[in-house]
């Protein structure tokens, strides 16, 4: 190894005093009168700790080799440093084999990133991975004042959970942020978010990654492309330092605690999008950061031939997540992030591959699937998967580990399919719009379990959905090949945008009839940042590397498309005063209630049993309110529901109401006001039909005529 003597001080002597210290507890911790160093390697033969004054220092200021007689238990090398305090940056060089045959990659002259560790230095960019340019570990005072606050943990079922790239928010210029792309900028935010009325954020990743590694260009303005998502970690534990308005010394991790307190005050939840999947080394050709250096062949998948990676990610290697070490290694951070950073929940991205054993093969019962299920500290987290990975496993419906809620593509798909008025779709879109009983029942989760999305991070917005019949990704530099092909989208008559009002209209109308089936539908609804007030991606379905105002949020849009917010904001308001639309057990369709009506009802426009084969998208519901929450205060609403997907008007009979009251008008695509406030009602006055326009969605709700209102008409 390069470096292997001490810094001496005037009187040549080691510049801090060591001890061996335990084995207990990676990572770095300050103790009374130093700090801890501890670190997994079962293979190295030599560590040496690197204490770094400054970032930007091209070598360390002390080099402290640990003796494998003193400094190691086991597989942990250990050493308690005197002297140093919070703020201390440190790297590791590891030296062991390298014998590709058998997994092995140590490279001594490498810097190496404790997995640990939890703050990063961002004083540059890291453009190459060059050793004098790796950023620095910074050692970390955990104490933060709270003010009591701790996570919050929502039940699922009462959830509106908002996908959101956290600098995506502050960015753009019409955010008018004191401290643009940054968690500050999201504090600045919350009265928006309380105003709309949503629950819980799920932010795209925030663990530290490096937006640098892209090589492709811009083929429209030559600029180098960066990784603007985050899906390609480099640390777990630390929060991305270029989301930090005040330093990346440790101060990263004070403001991500201050804006989750401020979120929670708010009532608002935090769910982190977690990448466990695969790191920033990529395949055998890609840096060496972290893992790698400390013990390739424990941290991944390796191929038949040791020398390669499974690529069960798509991104060059796979971690090797039911290795015991490393299922230890997530408990770890996901008990870090709920204990220190107070988070409620994560959402697993490519979550089948935590389902793969050490040859990649699909587990029955996956140990770290099971593990995190079952772990007391986060027993009341909410675990999210995406049940798929980049190799062909698709487990929606079928995730194990049983309390596990999963991103439900198949609702995804199958509204998007069913309001584009594909032919015979009313059977997919009921079974979508009624929980999933078909994914989720059979092994006794709850229609909660189901997260309910028609768009998300990675896809179309919703009014690139209704404005775009392809996708349009060349400004990515992968001639149009990347992102997703089959989007079941439609531009009604232009590519883009346009002043046609006509075609505006109908688009309008579709996002009002997408974010209706979403919010009312049965399951968690998770809605994509932005489409509450049409934010556009111009056709692009795979922003993963557009850092730019393509992808940042412009405010500006809500004064453009004001109906469309408001629309939006009032149903979230509805859906969350009517327990009938948080229901927590799936429809019985049989269980008669009071007033001898089965929970859901599904019928045809005639108010007759629907033709499950008919081609023409036409449906209604009837849903019986009553004890749709047993826990609840009372007894909810009787609604009729009525969905044309078709290019034509349609008369649908309206059933007699209960006795006793009246259908009123609460929602209609078609009309202004589209939804009414919650104190202004519209008689139907017993009329047997209601005309539903083409492409709209109606809502009638039962209401005892006496009650007191504002009444139009």
């Amino acid at each position: 190894m390069e470096y292997t003597d001490r810094k001496m001080n005037k009187q040549n002597t080691p510049e801090h005093t060591t001890e061996p210290g335990h084995p207990l507890h990676f990572g770095s911790s300050l103790t009374g009168r130093g700090v801890q160093f501890n670190l997994f390697s079962r293979n190295a033969t030599a560590v040496s700790l690197l204490l770094f004054d400054e970032a930007e220092d091209t070598g360390p200021a002390e080099v402290i080799r640990l003796d494998p007689e003193q400094n190691r238990t086991g597989d942990v090398w250990h050493i308690h440093v005197l002297g140093l305090r919070t703020g201390q940056l440190y790297l590791y060089q590891v030296d062991g084999p390298f014998d590709p045959d058998r997994g092995h990659r140590f490279l001594p002259d490498k810097w190496l990133i404790d997995p640990y560790a939890k703050a990063l230095t961002h004083d540059r960019p890291w453009k190459k991975w060059k050793r004098d340019l790796m950023p620095r570990c910074v050692v970390v005072n955990d104490y933060f004042d709270w003010q009591g606050d701790v996570p919050l943990n929502y039940p699922l079922r009462d959830c509106v959970i908002y996908e959101t790239h956290l600098a995506g928010l502050s960015e753009h210029p019409s955010a008018e942020s004191a401290a643009p792309g940054t968690y500050r900028g999201v504090i600045e935010k919350i009265p928006y978010f309380r105003d709309l009325g949503i629950t819980s954020l799920e932010f795209l990743p925030i663990q530290e990654y490096n937006p640098h590694e892209l090589l492709q260009k811009n083929p429209l303005n030559g600029r180098t492309l960066t990784n603007y998502w985050g899906y390609s970690t480099i640390n777990f534990f630390s929060p991305a330092a270029r989301y930090s308005s005040t330093g990346s010394r440790g101060q990263q991790v004070t403001e991500f605690k201050e804006m989750v307190r401020e979120l929670h005050a708010a009532g608002i939840e935090v769910i982190l999008d977690i990448v466990f999947n695969h790191t920033a080394e990529g395949n055998e050709e890609g840096p060496t950061i972290s893992f790698r250096g400390l013990d390739n062949s424990i941290y991944y998948i390796l191929d038949d031939t040791r020398r390669g990676y499974k690529n069960y990610s798509g991104c060059g290697n796979t971690m090797n997540c039911n290795h015991p070490i490393l299922r230890n290694f997530i408990i770890d951070c996901l008990q870090y992030w709920v204990m220190e950073m107070h988070v409620d929940g994560f959402r697993f991205d490519l979550g089948s591959i935590l389902g793969r054993d050490q040859k990649g093969r699909l587990l029955e019962n996956p140990p770290i699937i099971e593990r995190i299920a079952e772990d007391p500290i986060l027993r009341g987290t909410k675990l999210i998967a995406e049940a798929w990975d980049a190799a062909g496993a698709y487990q929606v419906g079928s995730f194990p580990g049983g309390r596990w809620a999963e991103w439900n593509d198949r609702f995804r798909d199958d509204m998007r399919q069913f309001w584009r008025n594909d032919p015979r779709k009313i059977s997919a879109m009921a079974m979508r719009f009624s929980g999933s009983s078909d994914l989720y029942l059979s092994d006794g989760r709850k229609p909660f379990h189901s997260i309910n999305f028609i768009t998300s991070h990675d896809g179309f917005t919703l009014n690139d959905l209704v404005s775009y019949q392809e996708k349009h990704n060349e400004e990515n530099g992968e001639a149009n090949r990347d992102g997703h092909n089959a989007n079941y989208s439609a531009n009604y008559g232009v590519e883009g945008s346009t002043e046609d009002a006509g075609i505006e209209q109908i688009r309008s109308r579709q996002i009002k009839n997408f974010l209706a089936s979403l919010l009312l539908s049965t399951g968690t609804p998770m809605i994509l940042g932005g489409d509450e007030f049409r934010r556009t991606q111009k056709g692009n379905n795979n922003t993963y590397c557009q850092d730019g105002p393509i992808s940042w949020y412009d405010w500006t849009l809500i004064e453009r498309y004001p109906v469309i917010h408001r629309f939006c904001r009032e149903l979230i308001k509805f859906r969350r005063r009517h327990p009938a639309f948080m229901r927590p057990n799936f429809f019985s369709g049989q269980d008669l209630s009071l007033n001898g009506l089965p929970d859901i009802t599904w019928l045809d426009e005639k108010c007759a049993p629907v033709d499950w084969n008919r081609e023409k998208n036409i449906l209604a519901a009837l849903i019986d309110g009553s004890k749709a929450d047993i826990q609840a205060d009372r007894d909810d609403n009787d609604f009729f529901l009525m969905f044309n997907a078709t290019g034509e008007e349609v008369r649908f009979q309206i059933p007699d109401p209960p006795s006793g009251k009246v259908w009123q008008r609460k929602i209609d695509t078609s009309m202004n006001p589209d939804i009414l406030d919650i104190n202004v009602v519209e008689d139907l006055n017993r009329q047997e039909y209601y005309r539903v326009e083409s492409r709209s969605f109606v809502l009638l709700i039962s209401e005892h005529y006496g009650s007191e209102a504002i009444r139009l008409g």
